[in-house]
C-alpha cells in the first residue's frame, strides 16, 4: 500500500508541474526510483506491488534486523550492512550487489535517505610485489556498552601490491616504542618485510624538522637500521603520496569501527582481525578486481625473511624521562627546570633523559649524549629555576639578530657570509638557525671560528654543521690534553666527511724527489 501511495503522489507532482529532481527531492527518494515510477501506469504499478507481496526475497528473514540498524544508523552503508549480517550470520552467503539492492530498497520505503560523499582517486601505476608497505595512523570517537565516547587510536599496514592489511588498536595514544612492537607484529602477519616502507612526519618516526634537518626519532633509527628497510617520509598535507593507506583509514573507521559498541580493547582487537579474514583481506578490491588475501599468498614470498628477535631490543635501558613543555622546560619533583630556546620541537619527540649527580640535575636529550643543561637542585616546589642563557634574543627582527650573532666571530665578513648562505637555504627556519649558532659559540667559543673555517671552506652551510664541527674540535683537544703523547690529528679537517688518503706507486715519489726509475 505504501508503495502505491507513493506511485500516486509521484504522478500528482509531476502534474503540476515538479522536475524529477524536485520531486526526488521533496520526497526523500532517489531519482531513479521517480523515474521507474513514472514509467509505469497505475495498472503495471499495481502488479508489481502485487508481485513483490508473492515474492520472498533472500534477505527477508533479516529485514527486522537491518531496519533496525538504518533507523539507529542512517548513515550506515550497503557494504557494512553485509558485513554486520556476516559477523553475526557466518552461514549468510549473499553477495555485495544483493545487499546494496535490498538496502537501497528499505531506504526508499522507509524514507531514511543517505548522506553521499564524493571521494577523489588518482590512478597510479601498481608496484612490485614485496617492494612496499604503506602505514598510517587513525583515531576514532565511538560509543561504549554504557553509552559513553571513547576515544580510540589505530595504526594500519597495508602492502601496496596485494592491498593485503594489519590493524591494530589501543585506547591511547601511540608512542615510539608501540609503533615499534606493532611494526613487528606486522610483518609476522605479513609473513616478511618489505624494502620499503612510506610514513607521514609523524612524531613518532622522526625528530620534527630540526631547523630544517629532518632526523629520526634514536628509537626508530635503531629499529630501522636493525631490520634493514628503506624509509620515504611524505611531505606535509601531501596524502597522494600514500593514498591506498589513507584509502584504508577510511574503510576501518566507516566498516569496521563505525557505529559498533565498544567493551574493552582485547575484544575490539580480536574483532578487528576477525573483520580483516572475513571483509577487510577478503572481499573485491574495487581497483585490482582481486581478492587481497589470494594474491598476499604469492607477494608473501618476494618479502625479506623476519628473524624470531631484535638485537638492540636488549640493550636499551629503562632511564628517567622527562618530556619538554612547550615553553622549553621540563618538570622534575615539583619544579620547573629551562632548557635552551628550540629544544621544544612542535610535533617532534620531545623526550629528554635526566639524571642526578650530587646536587646538580643534568638534561640531555639522549642516554648518553650531548648535555642540554646543567642545573643545581632545587628541593623546594613550584619553583622556576633558570639559566639566563637559555632566554630569548631581546634584539629586534631577524636582522638585528643576526647582527648580534656575526659580531661574535673574529672573521666577521666570513659569519656574514655563512649566514647570508643558512638564510637562503632555510628561510622559512632562520631563526631556528640562529639560535643553534648562538648556543654553539656559546658552548664552543674557543673552536667556533675554527669551524666556521671549514664549513665555509667545505660549504657546509647549516647551523647543524657548525655546531658538530665546533664539538668535535672541542673533544679533539680534551683528548689532546688528556694523552699528550698520542699522535697528533690533522687539523682543519671536516669531521662530517670521511676520506681514505690516496696511495702513490713508488715511480711517483722518485719523479718529486728529482730521481729517476730503474
Amino acid at each position: 500500500m505504501e508503495k502505491l501511495l507513493l506511485f500516486v503522489e509521484i504522478q500528482q507532482l509531476k502534474k503540476q508541474g515538479f522536475k524529477v529532481a524536485a520531486i526526488a527531492k521533496k520526497l526523500e527518494i532517489s531519482r531513479n526510483t521517480v523515474y521507474k515510477y513514472l514509467d509505469m501506469s497505475l495498472e503495471e504499478a499495481s502488479e508489481w506491488i502485487t508481485s513483490l507481496g508473492s515474492r520472498r526475497k533472500k534477505l527477508d528473514p533479516y529485514h527486522n534486523q537491518i531496519l533496525s540498524w538504518l533507523k539507529e544508523h542512517p548513515d550506515l552503508s550497503s557494504a557494512q550492512v553485509e558485513d554486520w549480517l556476516k559477523e553475526r550470520f557466518p552461514t549468510l552467503d549473499v553477495g555485495g550487489s544483493t545487499v546494496r539492492s535490498y538496502v537501497s530498497e528499505m531506504r526508499d520505503i522507509y524514507h531514511i535517505p543517505k548522506v553521499i560523499r564524493v571521494r577523489t582517486h588518482e590512478a597510479v601505476e601498481e608496484l612490485p610485489m614485496g617492494q612496499q608497505v604503506q602505514v598510517d595512523w587513525g583515531e576514532i570517537t565511538i560509543k561504549n556498552s554504557e553509552n559513553k565516547d571513547v576515544k580510540l587510536y589505530f595504526i594500519t599496514f597495508v602492502l601496496s601490491h596485494s592491498r593485503y592489511k594489519y590493524v591494530e588498536w589501543l585506547d591511547r595514544p601511540f608512542t615510539t616504542r608501540d609503533t615499534i612492537r606493532c611494526h613487528e607484529k606486522a610483518f609476522q602477519f605479513f609473513g616478511g618485510i618489505p624494502e620499503e616502507i612510506v610514513y607521514d612526519q609523524d612524531h613518532l618516526i622522526t625528530v620534527s624538522e630540526n631547523a630544517g634537518d629532518i632526523i629520526l626519532t634514536s628509537e626508530f633509527q635503531a629499529y630501522k637500521q636493525e631490520r634493514g628497510f628503506r624509509i620515504y617520509l611524505c611531505r606535509k598535507a601531501d596524502p597522494q603520496s600514500k593514498g591506498k593507506v589513507e584509502n584504508v583509514v577510511k574503510f576501518v573507521k566507516k566498516n569496521f569501527a563505525k557505529n559498533r559498541v565498544y567493551a574493552n580493547l582485547e575484544a575490539w582487537n580480536e574483532k578487528c582481525l576477525a573483520w580483516l579474514e572475513r571483509t577487510g583481506n577478503f572481499n573485491v578490491h574495487h581497483t585490482t578486481k582481486k581478492r587481497p588475501v589470494e594474491v598476499h599468498a604469492l607477494e608473501k614470498q618476494h618479502l625479506k625473511p623476519v628473524s624470531s628477535l631484535l638485537s638492540f631490543e636488549n640493550t636499551l635501558v629503562t632511564r628517567i624521562t622527562r618530556t619538554v613543555h612547550k615553553d622549553n622546560v621540563i618538570k622534575y619533583k615539583s619544579n620547573r627546570y629551562s632548557l635552551p630556546l628550540g629544544t621544544y620541537r612542535p610535533r617532534g619527540d620531545n623526550t629528554v633523559y635526566v639524571e642526578t649527580q650530587e646536587e646538580e640535575l643534568i638534561i640531555r636529550r639522549e642516554p648518553h649524549g650531548e648535555v642540554l643543561a646543567r642545573h643545581p637542585l632545587c628541593h623546594g616546589k613550584g619553583e622556576l629555576i633558570k639559566n639566563r642563557q637559555h632566554t630569548r634574543d631581546r634584539s629586534k627582527g631577524i636582522h638585528a639578530y643576526k647582527e648580534t650573532v656575526i659580531r661574535q666571530f673574529k672573521d666577521q665578513e666570513k659569519a656574514e657570509q655563512f649566514i647570508h648562505e643558512v638564510g637562503i637555504r632555510y628561510p622559512r627556519y632562520i631563526r631556528d638557525q640562529l639560535q643553534v649558532i648562538q648556543c654553539a659559540i656559546t658552548q664552543y667559543r674557543q673552536d667556533i671560528d675554527e669551524a666556521l673555517a671549514v664549513c665555509i671552506k667545505d660549504q657546509l652551510w647549516s647551523a647543524n654543521d657548525l655546531r658538530d664541527i665546533a664539538q668535535h674540535f672541542t673533544r679533539l683537544k680534551e683528548t689532546k690534553t688528556s694523552k699528550p703523547n698520542s699522535i697528533q690529528e690533522p687539523k682543519n679537517i671536516n669531521p662530517a666527511i670521511k676520506a681514505t688518503a690516496a696511495t702513490r706507486e713508488m715511480d711517483d715519489y722518485i719523479k718529486i724527489l728529482g730521481g729517476a726509475s730503474s
